[in-house]
């Protein structure tokens, strides 16, 4: 028997079981198509006669039983979904810190020797080179700095995959890691419309204030990212918050800067002083007088910006101070 005569007998087998399987999709009794299988008692029957059709059935489900979302997630096997803010994306594994065993009893000493060098050991050869350690170092510089300034798991990620962007174009070369990573996540934190300025991002970073804003530039303008202006209004919420301001004020300020930038005021103009100083002449409008030094400390601008912005925003009002 040649071998085109034993494939084309495979090929008729196969196609003679699919047949014999679409003849099983209907009931033998009354030829309907309403199968319905009971996973309970591993049954398959019709829902017209009532006919079991098939029985025995294979549960490929899982063998314990949850009836609720908490008690699946406790028992589900499955591990944690993988991450950019992880250098090997999650899917690593780790030596817990318990000296237990399995059914929680304490380890001897001698095993606990053991179990201290095989930590050792795992934190060692999980980066294989220079470039795995520093893109280690990078992510969890990430994580700190995103941490501090309480942004969400969502900013991380994104500055996760913007920083592996710039590894894999070579723009980390000639910079340091730290003034990349916290460009990286300042890009993030606009990308995904959270209000955090250049000042605040220095504050918990370990670069200067000057380099940060020279790298993010470079990488923006290499990775092609593009960048919307910041609107000063997603300013407001926050620092209405810790200058503790009603809503009134919080509203007029957001009236201020839409009436005012509609008169082409905010060209060119940074928006966290822009949101400051609607925030100062909103306040003085409804009766929450706050200080320019107040203001400007929860800011972080100048009294005289301020001022100047304050000035430039009554006069498009046409209202005198």
């Amino acid at each position: 028997m040649t071998r085109p005569t034993r494939t084309r007998e495979r090929e008729q087998a196969a196609e003679s079981e699919q047949s014999e399987q679409e003849q099983q999709r209907v009931c033998p009794e009354c030829g309907s198509d309403q199968l319905v299988k009971s996973t309970d008692r591993g049954e398959t029957i019709c829902d017209d006669c009532g006919l079991v059709v098939d029985e025995d059935n294979i549960d490929p489900g899982p063998e314990w039983r949850a009836f609720n979302h908490s008690e699946r997630q406790s028992k589900s096997r499955v591990g944690a979904p993988t991450t950019q803010t992880m250098h090997d994306k999650g899917l690593t594994t780790t030596i817990d810190w318990k000296d237990k065993d399995a059914y929680g009893r304490s380890i001897s000493s001698k095993k606990r020797s053991q179990m201290h060098r095989l930590r050792k050991w795992q934190e060692r050869i999980r980066t294989k080179d220079a470039g795995e350690r520093n893109l280690q170092f990078a992510l969890s510089e990430i994580d700190r700095m995103a941490s501090a300034l309480g942004v969400p798991r969502s900013v991380r990620e994104v500055a996760s995959v913007i920083y592996r962007r710039a590894l894999s174009e070579d723009l980390i070369r000639g910079r340091s890691i730290e003034g990349v990573a916290t460009s990286a996540l300042y890009a993030a934190c606009r990308k995904e419309g959270i209000p955090r300025s250049l000042e605040e991002i220095s504050e918990v970073s370990r670069v200067e204030r000057k380099e940060i804003g020279r790298t993010y530039r470079y990488i923006s303008q290499e990775l092609s990212l593009e960048m919307e202006p910041v609107d000063p209004k997603k300013y407001v919420p926050r620092f209405c918050s810790e200058l503790e301001l009603s809503e009134e004020v919080q509203s007029k300020a957001n009236e201020i800067i839409t009436t005012t930038a509609e008169e082409g005021l905010l060209s060119g103009k940074s928006p966290t002083g822009y949101a400051a100083a609607a925030i100062y002449a909103a306040s003085l409008l409804c009766n929450e007088k706050k200080t320019q030094r107040e203001v400007a400390d929860v800011a972080q601008v100048t009294e005289v910006t301020i001022r100047n912005r304050y000035q430039e925003q009554i006069e498009a009002m046409g209202i005198h101070s």
